[in-house]
């Protein structure tokens, strides 16, 4: 069984459709005994978070942070995956210039944000290449 959070600090939307793009996610991807949260927040405190952790004094649309990146955090039966941080503002933005709905981008920035959980960057073309086609198929099966 997985056990996550949604918490919204920034408005009092439920975004019920989260639950199904992560569960199918999770689902799809054989995680089992998992705990993590995605937190939905403003502009100005993902853009805090970026500048504190990545030294990045800008607003993003998402940060993770994978405990399991912590050799001694991973339990044996339990699997603590860590916390991801959407900007709800930025998301809207986003989706407006790219020309999807919201259900859409905020299902693709869960994902992103839950395949880095997992383990998953884009740091080179080759991990890129993974995540992304990963990304996509989670997002085609999922909305």
């Amino acid at each position: 069984m997985n056990d996550y959070n949604i918490v919204n600090t920034y408005n009092k939307k439920k975004y019920i459709f989260l639950k199904k793009a992560i569960n199918k996610s999770l689902e799809y991807l054989k995680i089992k005994n998992s705990i993590f949260s995605i937190i939905l927040i403003d502009d100005d405190e993902i853009k805090q978070i970026n500048k504190i952790y990545r030294k990045i004094d800008k607003v993003t649309d998402v940060i993770s942070f994978a405990f399991e990146d912590e050799a001694n955090i991973n339990n044996k039966n339990v699997r603590v995956l860590g916390d991801i941080y959407i900007s709800i503002p930025q998301m809207e933005r986003q989706a407006k210039d790219y020309g999807h709905s919201i259900k859409r981008e905020l299902s693709f920035l869960a994902i992103h944000g839950l395949l880095h959980l997992l383990g998953y960057n884009h740091e080179n073309k080759e991990d890129e290449k993974i995540m992304f086609d990963l990304q996509r198929k989670l997002l085609d099966e999922k909305i």
